[in-house]
């Protein structure tokens, strides 16, 4: 029976995840994102998230927020399901605002791109030189102004959220032009009509919930 149980949530979950797989910086399990979401859940504070999302999208992601964390406790494995939704959840949304398609998290040893890898190194150690090599000399100067910004705005306090989004909007910047994408969408605009895409997964959120339920209501009555 408990093996039944779970191949049937896992075969829905299946189905109403993307099958597309196009990785990216921010949507792998070891990415910055799903990082700050583990520190949101830790310390019981989504501000540590909230930067990575447009200010119209903060109820969506406070209310995944608050339900996780409502439901991670039940049990171990309601603790798994509630933590992996609200990845999922903040995932999308931060992926929606930049104006890219969601394809859901990858796993953790999902292969960066090398110059993703070295300038995440350049903002830990403060300079540029893990991206020696990687961007044309005569884009240097420009990496240079970028990178200068996200360093300005880097040491902001976790609980400013409007600094927080300065700082990720020329994070975002550094990283597309290290990339050599020298323009990227503004997470801070985002079209009405693109909320309809969270319909499927507003639906995908019922479900989880009933999933979680059934899941703690069958181990307590076993």
């Amino acid at each position: 029976m408990k093996t039944k149980l779970f191949f049937i949530i896992s075969l829905v979950i299946l189905l109403v995840l993307p099958a597309n797989f196009a990785f990216s910086h921010c949507d792998t399990m070891d990415g910055p994102v799903v990082a700050d979401a583990r520190k949101a859940i830790e310390q019981n504070n989504v501000n540590y998230v909230l930067k990575w999302v447009p200010a119209v999208d903060e109820k969506e992601i406070k209310e995944a927020f608050d339900l996780t964390m409502k439901v991670r406790v039940l049990s171990p494995e309601a603790d798994t399901l509630a933590d992996n939704y609200f990845f999922e959840t903040l995932v999308r949304v931060h992926r929606s605002g930049e104006g890219e398609p969601y394809t859901g998290v990858k796993p953790s040893g999902t292969p960066i791109d090398e110059k993703i890898l070295a300038a995440d190194k350049c903002i830990a150690l403060g300079n540029l030189s893990p991206l020696n090599g990687l961007v044309p000399k005569d884009k240097l100067a420009e990496l240079k102004k970028r990178f200068d910004k996200v360093m300005l705005l880097k040491n902001f306090d976790v609980n400013n959220v409007k600094a927080g989004r300065e700082y990720i909007e020329a994070y975002v910047q550094f990283f597309h032009f290290a990339e050599g994408e020298e323009e990227v969408h503004n997470p801070g605009h985002i079209e009405e009509s693109e909320h309809s895409e969270h319909i499927p997964w507003i639906l995908s959120g019922i479900f989880f919930i009933t999933s979680v339920l059934f899941v703690t209501l069958y181990y307590r009555n076993k």
